[in-house]
């Protein structure tokens, strides 16, 4: 999909080899379980996308709602501005590469994740061991279980 505009609810749900650009999309629970995806310069308005998403790639997009891509693997974002409760908890190989991050409390839960965040997160809850966290301020970080030994790093 290219240059276009698309409502739905379970948008794609298991899909594989999506290419989408310029796309603007509104809708719940887009994406889940999809594979092998790029997205480029698009804008999402949904609630709990990329549920189980695997290799997929998402660039110089906007991403609102919450509970943003829960048990995905191998997914990275990249300059992406993330907004919205809870997001990218539960995932593996989870990568974040210069992406904002706003109004995001509860980040990571139970990840495994390497990012580099440009601005400030509310709160991150328990990231997994092998995590590396570079964010430039982070309002809470919340360390209830044992497992939560990831690196958290504000500069």
């Amino acid at each position: 999909m290219e240059n276009c505009d698309a409502e739905s609810e379970y948008f794609m749900m298991r899909s594989f080899g999506l290419r989408f650009t310029n796309v603007r999309m509104k809708g719940k629970y887009s994406f889940q379980y999809i594979e092998d995806s790029v997205f480029e310069n698009c804008a999402f308005d949904t609630k709990d996308a990329f549920w189980h998403a695997k290799n997929v790639t998402v660039r110089n997009c906007t991403v609102k709602g919450e509970y943003l891509a829960w048990y995905c693997e191998n997914v990275t974002f990249e300059n992406c501005r993330i907004i919205g409760t809870q997001p990218l908890c539960y995932c593996k190989g989870l990568k974040l590469i210069d992406c904002e991050m706003e109004g995001c409390d509860l980040a990571f839960e139970r990840s495994e994740v390497e990012a580099t965040i440009t601005t400030p997160v509310v709160s991150i809850k328990n990231p997994l061991p092998g995590s590396r966290i570079i964010v430039p301020e982070v309002g809470e970080i919340i360390r209830d279980i044992k497992e939560a030994t990831g690196t958290v790093q504000t500069q």
